[in-house]
């Protein structure tokens, strides 16, 4: 199973840039950031139920896993990075953690949640990720999603940015948005704490100044953490020239 994907090959011999968009989001997700890097090959996945990979159904996260890998051979991906935002950050730390790691380079998550670390927190999330899937499902996607950036997690965007978001993810599709919420909900995916703190792999953190929530989760880990000025959760999004230059002073050369 493969997963639709832009790629834009460069001549330097360089491991792979595999960036990996956030819920809702799709391939063109990170073509701002991704074009500041002109001598690392890149390549743009659509996740499961997103864009061009809407008709393709993952079974959990080792689903998605498995769909990478497919997508990286199709491409003769033997060395790369993955770059992650959100959901694609939670895909990538999974990966690094308990998926297959032959030939990752490096890890750099803005964003992602590590996982939660008690029943009661993953039965109530599981119940809002039921909720949010029935919404998906049957209701406009405008109204959906004009509730969706409601939450507490996107409280700095302005009134015009959240209007912006909603015109965008509108249109998405809807039933496929619901089958990937569920098959990745936080409420399924292990507590990757353990495994991130004791890593023999790299791995960097990136969270905006104004997204408390992933602030406090980044002073967590016992990694390197790159701080984005006026941006909050979607900071590559809210401020994608200052997201490129901390992916620069981690890159290498």
């Amino acid at each position: 199973m493969r997963l639709h994907a832009i790629a834009e090959r460069a001549s330097a011999v360089k491991p792979w840039l595999i960036f990996l968009h956030g819920f809702s989001g799709d391939h063109r997700e990170w073509r701002d950031v991704g074009e500041q890097f002109p001598h690392y090959s890149r390549l743009y996945v659509d996740l499961p139920g997103h864009g061009g990979s809407a008709g393709v159904q993952a079974d959990g996260f080792a689903g998605v896993d498995a769909a990478l890998t497919a997508t990286l051979l199709s491409y003769n991906i033997l060395e790369y990075w993955l770059v992650g935002y959100s959901l694609g950050g939670r895909i990538a730390m999974y990966r690094a953690c308990q998926g297959q790691r032959s030939g990752l380079q490096g890890v750099i998550v803005e964003g992602g949640h590590p996982g939660l670390q008690d029943d009661a927190a993953r039965k109530a999330r599981w119940l809002s990720d039921q909720r949010w899937a029935e919404d998906f499902r049957h209701q406009p996607l405008s109204e959906v999603f004009t509730r969706w950036y409601q939450q507490p997690v996107f409280a700095s965007l302005t009134d015009a940015q959240r209007r912006e978001l909603v015109l965008l993810r509108q249109k998405n599709n809807g039933p496929a948005l619901a089958d990937m919420l569920l098959a990745t909900s936080l409420a399924v995916q292990p507590d990757l704490r353990p495994v991130l703190s004791t890593r023999d792999f790299p791995f960097w953190y990136l969270c905006g100044e104004r997204d408390a929530k992933f602030r406090a989760i980044a002073n967590e880990f016992n990694a390197p953490c790159h701080c984005i000025s006026a941006a909050g959760h979607n900071a590559h999004r809210e401020a994608p020239a200052s997201v490129a230059a901390a992916l620069a002073q981690i890159l290498p050369l």
